[in-house]
């Protein structure tokens, strides 16, 4: 069986909203860790994430934040990690040249501190080789 994956912010909205950037094959693959038992892992700041988005109006919902977050970050759903003494040690590890945004960071030493594969379009973090990435 594959090792759990984290998935970065991005992606477990793509994942809940059903966004077509996902793959089949990625939403096939995590629909069927989540209906294993085993749901993907998803790093406590892409909660924060998502609020800002929705605050700055750059992310809409169709239901009210209140309603829709605890769906979408229920046990079943996703299993969340805390940001421990662990991470912030990761974070600490990070090579010098990763760029600065925290919530990448926070998600990057997420990934590295529970030695999970990461989930993520994200350009910079996929250039940096901060993080094993996920292969569905």
């Amino acid at each position: 069986m594959k090792p759990p994956v984290l998935l970065d912010t991005h992606i477990w909205l793509w994942w809940q909203l059903g966004q077509a950037e996902l793959s089949a094959r990625e939403r096939d693959a995590l629909d069927a860790l989540a209906a294993a038992g085993t749901p993907p892992m998803l790093s406590a700041i892409s909660l924060w994430e998502v609020q800002m988005l929705v605050e700055k109006d750059r992310l809409a919902l169709e239901m009210p934040l209140a309603y829709w977050l605890p769906t979408a970050a229920a046990p079943e759903t996703v299993t969340l990690l805390p940001m421990d003494v662990e991470v912030v040690l990761a974070l600490d590890n990070l090579p010098k040249s990763f760029h600065g945004d925290p919530a990448d960071r926070i998600i990057v030493a997420t990934a590295r501190a529970h030695g999970l594969p990461l989930a993520t379009r994200d350009g910079n973090i996929r250039r940096s080789r901060a993080a094993s990435l996920w292969k569905p």
